[in-house]
């Protein structure tokens, strides 16, 4: 009897590339597209944090470099992908959050929040995909959302409007890309200990408010995502485009 064989999380061969991968979730997550095998473009504005990281993963025995890129500025977005060949796998990670009341909450916040979050990251995919239907280059584009994408939460109407956002995109990309092979899916996590989260974390309050709501009963590590994201840039998943997975611990089971 001939079994099936499992598809490959292997990505050798492929082409790589992470917004926001100076540290945290970007830099994991390219951490581990490099370990599968996929030639990995690390891309901030901070050079020195992604020459960085893309030394430390050579190190490993990985393939990777460091490109200095501010995804807010639209026109440097549109020239980096036109100056170099498609990419088969998109992280689209760069982000922020003003956490706040939402009567305290400044135009000045909602730019911030709303051009990074959901301008950028649209612009970003846009630039991608069009190097990538030109180049008739197949692949995975990865969202990074939130678990407040899927539900609310207080002081967070800012990062809540752009998550959610986030989601809509994606189900609309799904359906634009599926007939060139390109998939889009979000990657939905709970708190991650990230430079970013650690000082809310600090908050000894806020900390045992989070701990209670995550059914698994600790704090997400970069280590907890980096799996999803290997998936959902690997053959193993496909047939899976359109959707969101909820890294969140059981969050929002209830």
């Amino acid at each position: 009897m001939a079994l099936p064989k499992t598809p490959s999380f292997r990505l050798d061969g492929r082409r790589a590339l992470v917004t926001g991968a100076g540290r945290g979730i970007g830099l994991a997550l390219a951490a581990a597209l490099a370990e599968a095998g996929a030639a990995v473009t690390l891309a901030a504005r901070t050079a020195a944090e992604i020459e960085a990281g893309a030394a430390a993963i050579r190190d490993a025995g990985g393939r990777a470099e460091a490109a200095v890129l501010d995804v807010a500025d639209l026109a440097a977005v549109e020239a980096f992908f036109a100056g170099r060949p498609a990419v088969h796998v998109l992280v689209n990670n760069a982000g922020t959050n003003r956490p706040k009341l939402m009567w305290e909450i400044t135009p000045a916040d909602y730019d911030a929040v709303l051009d990074l979050n959901v301008k950028s990251a649209f612009f970003v995919v846009q630039a991608c995909v069009k190097r990538m239907i030109a180049e008739g280059a197949k692949g995975s584009l990865i969202h990074i959302g939130s678990q407040m994408g899927h539900v609310g939460g207080p002081n967070r109407s800012l990062y809540c409007a752009s998550k959610w956002a986030i989601e809509g995109m994606n189900k609309s990309f799904a359906l634009d890309l599926a007939h060139y092979g390109i998939r889009s899916n979000v990657i939905a996590p709970t708190f991650i200990e990230t430079p970013m989260t650690r000082p809310y974390l600090k908050d000894a309050t806020f900390r045992a408010n989070v701990l209670a709501r995550i059914k698994l009963g600790r704090l997400g590590a970069v280590e907890d995502l980096m799996g999803a994201a290997l998936f959902l840039a690997s053959d193993a998943s496909a047939l899976v485009t359109g959707t969101s997975l909820v890294v969140d611990g059981g969050w929002t089971a209830d």
